[in-house]
């Protein structure tokens, strides 16, 4: 299973970031390999719109199958669910503690949206 991380940076050790939209990269980890890939998604940080929607269809192409992250909005999860990915809010500093909390059942999957649309 892959689950996918908004981040700044190219590592575990690296800022969670708390946006989903506008997160300059995710971090993709297959928890079955113990490996991670970073997907680059500077093209939707200054986007005028549409950039949860875009992000969430990165997510989703990229085989992740769980989101952790700071704040999604209501369009990103709609495509999100649809894509049947599971959505996890997250306050943690570092993709590594984040990975943590998921790994320990320390994190309940996301009912709905956390912020209204164009939250920067």
């Amino acid at each position: 299973m892959k689950i996918a991380f908004t981040t700044s940076g190219d590592q575990l050790s690296s800022p969670l970031d708390s946006r989903f939209g506008r997160a300059p990269k995710f971090l993709v980890y297959d928890l079955e390999a113990e490996t991670f890939s970073v997907i680059d998604n500077q093209q939707n940080l200054n986007a005028a719109q549409g950039a949860g929607i875009q992000s969430a269809t990165t997510v989703a192409q990229s085989g992740a199958q769980a989101l952790v992250t700071g704040h999604c909005g209501p369009k990103a999860f709609q495509v999100l669910r649809s894509a049947g990915v599971k959505v996890y809010n997250c306050d943690a500093p570092t993709v590594t503690e984040a990975l943590q909390r998921y790994l320990s059942g320390k994190l309940p999957e996301a009912e709905s949206s956390n912020v209204e649309g164009h939250w920067v």
